[in-house]
């Protein structure tokens, strides 16, 4: 589920649930991105539903930074981490464990290397590994931040957690 696409909170809270963390696309467009964040936008709406659901580690890729103006503006870039992050300690997330990677889908700028059209880019600080055992890792493109996804300590004598997304009750039978 990214931010922007339509969807119904009962089909995102069934695929959230099963993840082990979120990646979430940030849009970078004036008046998307605000849309999204607004106090009854999809953004919102989102991350409180993964953190409510069990989400810990997300990973924030701020996207269509081709389409800024000016194209692949720091400030916008700097507007949105600050709002996001602020939504983010409010709910519960641990910020400094957050990377937000600006990127462009469109352009591949930042998926899986580094871009030259970004040189104020330098990567984001993000804490990684357990809790006590924590180290500093630099995450220069959205790769690179999936690969530092701590995987969920998994339980297997516990029961398992089967989401249902709609109950029918079909007349006639039984």
């Amino acid at each position: 589920v990214a931010e922007g696409f339509v969807s119904t909170e009962t089909s995102v809270s069934s695929r959230i649930n099963g993840e082990d963390g979120k990646q979430w696309y940030q849009r970078r467009v004036r008046g998307e991105f605000e849309a999204g964040i607004s106090s009854n936008g999809q953004t919102r709406e989102h991350l409180l539903l993964a953190f409510t659901l069990g989400v810990r580690e997300v990973i924030i890729a701020i996207n269509k930074m081709d389409t800024t103006s000016p194209p692949y503006s720091e400030e916008r870039y700097k507007e949105i981490k600050k709002e996001v992050g602020a939504y983010l300690k409010k709910v519960g997330f641990q910020v400094p464990r957050v990377p937000f990677v600006p990127i462009s889908g469109f352009k591949g700028d930042n998926i899986d290397t580094l871009t030259s059209n970004m040189s104020w880019w330098k990567g984001a600080k993000v804490q990684t590994g357990e809790k006590g055992k924590e180290k500093e890792a630099t995450v220069n493109f959205l790769t690179e931040a999936l690969d530092n996804v701590t995987p969920p300590t998994r339980h297997f004598t516990k029961p398992h957690r089967l989401p249902l997304q709609d109950l029918n009750k079909i007349g006639g039978i039984g």
